[in-house]
């Protein structure tokens, strides 16, 4: 993304200022890359609910708060349920249920899921989903 400004000084909408490198890049989730680190030292797995800013925890109910019960993931059930298509019940839900019944054939299932996902570059974006 580039810096560029209104006259007022507030950044641009960022649709506005992805570069064409930027949004090749974001279209191939090759901006995901970088987590395989985490996962490689322990962090994160490979398929887990997506983590979320810490400023969210005391807003999560019980059950939403039940997404924790596993390590957070690159790749999740609501990534390739929706992805950003998705309201954030929603994801949460789908997160709930994946800790019900996570398993090595589910795991299997989401990362297979997810490839496809990348590859028709399917639910990258949509501005008019609700919180």
């Amino acid at each position: 993304m580039n810096e560029h400004k209104t006259s007022d000084g507030t950044l641009l909408p960022d649709v506005q200022r992805i570069t064409k490198l930027g949004g090749l890049i974001r279209k191939l989730s090759l901006d995901e890359y970088p987590q395989l680190f985490n996962v490689l030292k322990g962090d994160k797995s490979i398929v887990g609910p997506r983590p979320l800013l810490v400023q969210y925890l005391p807003l999560y109910s019980k059950e939403q708060f039940r997404r924790h019960d596993v390590r957070p993931g690159i790749t999740g059930w609501a990534q390739c349920n929706g992805r950003n298509n998705l309201t954030w019940k929603k994801k949460f839900e789908l997160d709930v249920w994946y800790v019900d019944n996570v398993s090595f054939k589910l795991d299997c299932k989401i990362v297979i899921k997810t490839i496809m996902k990348v590859l028709k570059s399917k639910d990258i974006e949509n501005d008019t989903v609700e919180n």
